[in-house]
């Protein structure tokens, strides 16, 4: 059934890479769309089964090369790993995403489209007689399901939105019809176009969205997912306010009683199925929005499968969970590290891997032979959480200068993950500011938790106030953001240079310490590298649509690096 899915989903698509059989071969079977039962059945279709997790983890700089001779690896892997133009296909690669996601779009205007035909309208402009007649609910998710997966596209396969390039960056093209010709021909607009028709759905969207007729709700967009959508979108537009105004909707008056119960969840057994299981279950408040995907992502990153790139101790002891941070440790270790989270990473160390694993997506196999053993990888992973939407909001708050607000938004986050027995203070400003400009920014062999800002919007100077705290926020996003494939979109709004370099094992390790360290610089992500952008898949290409542009050299820096020179693990 999955291939025949994907084959769908590839035909509707073609729509968009002049496809002869588009209309041949309808998924949604849209001329029998006519009454407000088959317009939800259809709406159920509206959520992507496959998702962004592997390919923007891989490419973030979450993951290190653990060695030339680890076999641990795969084409689709390696392409992504090097910021290559994707060509291998598997349920995780890009273009599955892309043709699922505009499936997705598809549904959502077939449903829109069945809406007009029954209210007797003609477009979203007659909004107020759709909402007359008792379509509102229905409308609002068709146009949030629009928007967030246009929004999830331009993120992916464009250069991020800022307010000095988004007229002049590609964008996708929005889909706001149902397909009714031959060949069709799509501009890709710019990425400025794009947010714009974003926002037109999202705000009205926003104004009629209602858990009324949901049996399941955290499986649709439901009002407090639909304002944590509002918030991350905001946030990625600069408009700063509106994220704070969404994120506090979202939140409510007591952020602290709806975040992840970190507490609860690292008291269950320390297995990976069982703590996964727990960190995706619906009834959580700070589960948002549910997505279901054909995909091995959890496999891949949350447990030691893909072990050639991984997110190693080396990285984590050095930037990321393992290291020495504002809650006060000065020693790091992976026996101190239980002292200081509810809900530790794992670590698994061996001669081919070194591997510090996030229990969080669950590998759900569903055999469709028992006897052969064969079927096809899950995976559920919460799209929002009141988490991001806590952290979304201390990152408005820093760019509208109020840091003291975004200074208790920090400390309450930190509060839900780290043990009070060894922190329990409020974080004020002056702490924040003190901590992060007194910590070097890092390079490729001497890593730290601080990477130079390079956003389009003022931040103000390095290790200033506004510059210090969002080190504290991006911090604080990069660890709760752990395998949920978010940390890619902060590096491409803030300009995070990231390098891929190789480890080898260190010998002079202890027992407890990093087991790796760098031998050697490949290749970095420059700020304005054209490679920050998803390359289109290439039947998309082949088909007429304008590429994303490429620079095949890699800096001269980068090439006359010595290639095997070891350096201290310090």
């Amino acid at each position: 059934m999955k291939k025949k899915y994907i084959l769908l989903a590839f035909i509707a698509l073609m729509g968009l890479v002049s496809c002869d059989k588009f209309l041949d071969t309808m998924p949604d079977n849209r001329a029998e769309v006519n009454s407000v039962s088959k317009i939800r059945a259809l709406l159920v279709s509206g959520y992507p089964t496959n998702t962004y997790l592997l390919f923007n983890e891989y490419m973030s700089d979450n993951v290190d090369n653990m060695g030339d001779d680890n076999p641990g690896t795969s084409r689709l892997m390696d392409q992504i790993y090097s910021w290559q133009d994707v060509t291998e296909l598997a349920n995780d690669d890009p273009k599955s995403f892309w043709s699922e996601s505009y499936l997705c779009i598809a549904h959502a205007n077939q449903a829109l489209d069945a809406i007009y035909s029954l209210t007797g309208t003609s477009s979203i402009d007659d909004a107020a007689a759709i909402v007359a007649a008792g379509y509102g609910a229905e409308m609002a998710e068709a146009l949030l399901i629009r928007a967030y997966n246009h929004f999830m596209l331009v993120n992916v396969f464009c250069l991020n939105y800022n307010s000095q390039t988004n007229t002049r960056n590609l964008g996708i093209p929005y889909m706001e019809q149902v397909e009714q010709e031959l060949n069709p021909k799509y501009e890709r607009g710019t990425v400025a176009d794009v947010y714009e028709k974003i926002q037109r759905d999202l705000e009205l969207g926003l104004q009629y969205v209602s858990d009324s007729y949901y049996q399941v709700p955290k499986y649709h967009f439901n009002a407090r997912a639909a304002y944590a959508f509002a918030a991350r979108f905001y946030l990625y537009s600069e408009q700063w306010e509106k994220a704070v105004e969404y994120a506090t909707k979202c939140l409510g008056s007591q952020p602290a009683s709806v975040l992840r119960d970190w507490a609860a969840i690292g008291k269950l057994e320390r297995d990976w199925d069982v703590r996964s299981y727990e960190f995706v279950k619906s009834s959580y408040d700070a589960n948002l929005l549910m997505l279901t995907s054909y995909s091995s992502f959890g496999y891949n990153f949350c447990y030691p499968g893909t072990t050639k790139y991984s997110h190693n101790s080396y990285l984590s002891f050095t930037e990321v969970g393992y290291a020495a941070n504002i809650w006060g440790n000065t020693q790091t270790g992976w026996r101190n590290v239980s002292d200081w989270y509810y809900m530790a990473p794992e670590w698994y160390n061996g001669a081919t891997y070194d591997v510090i694993a996030y229990f969080k997506i669950p590998y759900m196999f569903e055999y469709t032979d028992p006897v052969a053993r064969i079927g096809y990888a899950h995976a559920v992973c919460p799209a929002f959480t009141t988490d991001e939407a806590l952290l979304n909001r201390a990152e408005a708050y820093v760019m509208l200068h109020q840091y003291d607000e975004a200074a208790a938004d920090i400390s309450t986050y930190i509060h839900s993950v780290i043990k009070p027995s060894y922190f329990s203070a409020n974080l004020s400003t002056e702490d924040i500011v003190n901590f992060y400009s007194a910590i070097q920014y890092g390079t490729w062999n001497k890593p730290t938790i601080k990477k130079k800002l390079n956003p389009a919007f003022n931040i103000g100077p390095d290790g200033g106030i506004q510059e210090s705290m969002l080190q504290c926020v991006l911090g604080m996003k990069r660890i709760d953001q752990m395998a949920q494939g978010l940390r890619w979109f902060d590096i491409k709004r803030y300009g995070i240079e990231i390098w891929r370099r190789t480890l080898e094992p260190d010998p002079n390790a202890g027992q407890y310490d990093a087991s790796m360290k760098p031998m050697r610089l490949d290749d970095v992500l420059r700020i304005d590298d054209p490679r920050r952008a998803m390359q289109l898949p290439q039947d998309v290409i082949s088909a007429g649509m304008k590429p994303n542009p490429r620079v095949t050299d890699k800096p001269a820096e980068i090439v006359l690096q010595p290639m095997a020179l070891p350096v201290s693990n310090q």
